[in-house]
């Protein structure tokens, strides 16, 4: 084959009929981009390459190279979603296919650029915005860390409210204290039930061993009868006690620790209203030129916004802090005098006025049973 014919870049490919005669191709299989070759060994046990050109026969084994490139092509990924590299032999990447970019090819359509700017854009939107509430984020937080160091090392001025502040300090002490009486009148739970069950174990080993003494089954037979009225006050007993723990629990992991969660919230206001507070008086205090005027302008909007929220939150505050007081006065007089009334009628014998304390209370003492349902609510 002719130098010129090698060095002819063909792009297209000329299909040929069984009987070695040249045919035209129909439109729709035809190759319009990249290059391709074919290797065949001659005669003469030299290797000749054979471009598929525009104008030039190719022999068979060409063709049928060429029968297998499209059925590849054809059975291969779409091109809608991928995209494919062609080139001449030892040439770089050229010929790029982006995605339903090919031409000639039935059913491919090349996706407007406009269609991939309108998706982007919400998106960017959205980055934007996040973008934004971090930087406000950020330009907070250190504002506030700033303040708060200030006031660590004695530099930085804090707003003080005396009242406030010492009626939020009684709050917390009295917190601890009764979340210490809670923890002790559990462990008088824990350690009576003990007590209670060993003496329902006791009261049926006396009255099995009445049964198998004669001889003894009177005396037996009392101490049996005691240790089950035990055990029956001393569940009466457990009931009140049980109230108290409840109530009590109610009083200070809900109520006091709502309130406490308002006060944090209000220390947390009143640091960010020191910290713009700090801000505002700093830039007051420079030269005064058009961008100070700006940022002064701006740092007055935020320290107007904070000191309203601290505001807000500090009336809050004491609005919880009145009406806490108030319901733990109310809560604990009563358990109190509920306790007290049931723990000197149990010692005292009197079950008749361990009884009279549970109506008075209206403590319902569960009956042994009473949480299994019955054969009808089974079936």
């Amino acid at each position: 084959m002719s130098e010129g014919m090698i060095s002819q870049a063909a792009t297209t490919e000329i299909p040929i009929s069984s009987n070695g005669e040249p045919r035209q191709p129909p439109e729709d299989d035809r190759f319009e981009q990249g290059a391709a070759h074919v290797t065949e060994r001659g005669d003469d046990g030299e290797t000749q390459k054979s471009w598929l050109g525009t104008d030039k026969t190719v022999s068979v084994l060409e063709y049928d190279c060429q029968y297998d490139l499209r059925q590849m092509m054809a059975s291969g990924p779409n091109l809608n979603e991928t995209s494919v590299v062609s080139g001449g032999y030892g040439g770089s990447l050229e010929g790029v296919l982006q995605a339903g970019g090919v031409k000639g090819a039935p059913g491919l359509h090349t996706s407007p650029s406009s269609s991939s700017m309108s998706m982007e854009e919400p998106a960017k939107g959205v980055a934007l915005e996040k973008l934004d509430i971090v930087r406000k984020w950020s330009v907070n937080t250190y504002k506030c860390t700033k303040q708060v160091l200030s006031e660590r090392f004695g530099r930085g001025s804090r707003t003080v409210d005396l009242q406030l502040e010492a009626q939020i300090e009684v709050l917390r002490d009295t917190k601890r204290k009764y979340e210490s009486v809670l923890r002790l009148a559990r462990e008088l739970t824990r350690h009576f039930y003990q007590v209670v069950q060993t003496q329902r174990s006791l009261g049926d080993a006396f009255a099995d061993l009445g049964q198998k003494s004669p001889e003894l089954q009177e005396e037996f037979g009392y101490n049996a009868e005691t240790q089950r009225l035990l055990c029956k006050n001393g569940e009466t007993l457990l009931g009140a006690v049980n109230f108290f723990v409840s109530s009590v629990n109610t009083l200070v992991n809900k109520t006091m620790e709502d309130t406490l969660l308002t006060i944090k919230m209000y220390e947390n206001a009143r640091v960010e209203y020191d910290a713009y507070r700090t801000d505002l008086e700093e830039l007051s205090l420079g030269p005064r030129d058009s961008a100070v005027v700006v940022k002064i302008d701006a740092a007055q909007q935020h320290f107007s916004a904070h000191k309203e929220k601290y505001e807000r939150l500090r009336g809050d505050v004491a609005i919880k802090l009145k009406f806490l007081e108030e319901n733990k006065v109310k809560v604990m007089h009563k358990q109190l005098l509920l306790f007290h009334n049931a723990i000197s009628a149990y010692f005292a014998g009197n079950q008749q006025q361990l009884e009279q304390t549970l109506k008075q209370f209206n403590i319902q003492l569960k009956t042994p049973g009473s949480d299994k349902p019955s054969w009808l609510e089974e079936q």
